[in-house]
């Protein structure tokens, strides 16, 4: 999956990140910065996303498509489809850009708008990647592990970063039956649950 990452991927990646690490130190306001995951986030995602179960493969805060191109790496290699969910305009048209100019189009879709307006609609989900305000993190916990099929995989991002915001989110995960968690100290510190 890694050694043989298409050109056009491969160019788009390299493209976001530069944009991401200007972003970061040229005060571009906080809304307005791509603010993805490091690589080594990427290629974890695309690691979990290839080793979850057959089902559906979700991504909550799509940005400008970085985390959503890693992710589709595993969705390309193991012939699955990818939704992602964005809610603010300028970063859906990023989105739609990377989107198009790596191919992939076919292997995604970008659902605009609230992803709490459509989560109750997927069932039988296999792996989800949460990476979006960290006030709708538990709302969005809430409504996937109950929809969330046996083996599936769910990944929340900042765990580490912002975790005086998500103390109480990742202690309810962490004491929830329904899955096995853990955080990784990778990036900026993944929360990692497979339900059980």
């Amino acid at each position: 999956m890694f050694h043989n990452i298409p050109k056009l991927i491969k160019e788009r990646i390299k493209y976001l990140e530069e944009i991401d690490s200007r972003d970061r130190i040229n005060g571009t306001p906080r809304l307005e910065r791509l603010r993805q995951i490091p690589p080594e986030t990427g290629k974890f995602l695309a690691l979990m996303a290839a080793s979850a179960p057959n089902g559906e493969i979700l991504e909550i805060g799509t940005s400008a498509g970085y985390s959503t191109l890693w992710i589709a790496l595993a969705c390309k290699n193991n012939n699955k489809k990818i939704t992602t969910f964005e809610i603010l305009k300028e970063k859906i048209k990023m989105a739609k850009e990377t989107f198009k100019t790596t191919k992939l189009e076919n292997k995604i879709d970008l659902i605009e708008g609230n992803v709490l307006q459509y989560l109750h609609n997927y069932k039988n989900i296999s792996f989800c990647f949460l990476d979006a305000e960290k006030a709708i993190y538990q709302k969005c916990y809430d409504l996937i592990i109950p929809n969330m099929i046996k083996g599936g995989i769910f990944i929340a991002d900042n765990a580490i970063s912002h975790y005086d915001r998500l103390k109480l989110m990742l202690e309810n995960v962490l004491n929830d039956y329904r899955v096995d968690g853990i955080i990784v100290p990778l990036g900026k510190g993944l929360l990692l649950c497979k339900k059980i």
